[in-house]
């Protein structure tokens, strides 16, 4: 596929190919929520078994259990201008991504959920998600106190799940922030795993180029409803920011 054809839209394929198609040293800023390293067992037990049952068989059956192919962050390397990421992460999967990127400045960020789900068996709370920066020493960090702190707490978003469908959605506020604190107006922003187009639809509304990948046909057409301001029933949505940090 040409690369140009990829601007300013969300293809629908598989990321690990069609990153070969994007052109070295092109993208300014990655944004990517890959599927995560999850581990489910023992979820069907204890008060809250219908809700936590219902959540992991949904991540499990659209295959968001998966950990992430470390190869595709060499292709990552390869088309960024100079290393700017966020990568959104469980525990588990930080050490692989901090050994790839061991010579990078990093921050890492959390999301705090007031409201998670509450299982507990064996474990402490799920109650905050992780998101890596790393950016070469020459990249330049926009924005102020505000906007630089590393910890957002809000509740879970649920509206936003019932919007677009897609259960690991992330809060467009917190995107958006990512993407005025470590880009300007004009760069290209790419999502490999583009999920319900949030980073697409954040670049858009803030002036920038973007690239997005979904593998997912269902997702996909979402995202692309998305961008044009419909939502997954087929109403138009009039609000596009409702969560405020």
């Amino acid at each position: 596929m040409k690369f140009e054809d990829m601007i300013n839209t969300i293809t629908l394929g598989d990321s690990y190919k069609l990153i070969k198609d994007i052109s070295n040293n092109s993208i300014d800023l990655v944004i990517i929520d890959p599927p995560y390293n999850f581990c489910t067992g023992g979820r069907h037990t204890g008060l809250f078994k219908e809700r936590t049952t219902r959540y992991y068989d949904e991540i499990e059956e659209k295959g968001l259990d998966n950990n992430i192919d470390l190869s595709i962050l060499n292709e990552l390397d390869r088309i960024m201008k100079k290393v700017n990421i966020y990568i959104w992460c469980n525990k588990e999967q930080i050490l692989q991504y901090l050994e790839h990127y061991k010579q990078q400045k990093f921050e890492v960020i959390i999301w705090n959920k007031t409201n998670p789900i509450p299982t507990v068996n064996n474990k402490y709370l799920s109650d905050k998600e992780y998101c890596l920066y790393f950016k070469n020493p020459g990249v330049l960090l926009n924005g102020d106190v505000e906007s630089k702190k590393t910890v957002y707490q809000t509740s879970l978003n649920v509206n936003d799940k019932k919007k677009y469908k897609h259960p690991t959605i992330k809060p467009l506020p917190i995107i958006k922030n990512f993407i005025q604190n470590s880009s300007n107006k004009g760069d290209v922003v790419l999502d490999c795993f583009s999920g319900s187009g949030t980073t697409c639809v954040a670049a858009k509304e803030l002036d920038r180029q973007f690239i997005g990948i979904e593998i997912n046909p269902e997702y996909h057409k979402i995202s692309l409803d998305r961008l044009n301001g419909v939502l997954a029933n087929g109403q138009i949505s009039f609000d596009t920011d409702i969560n405020k940090l």
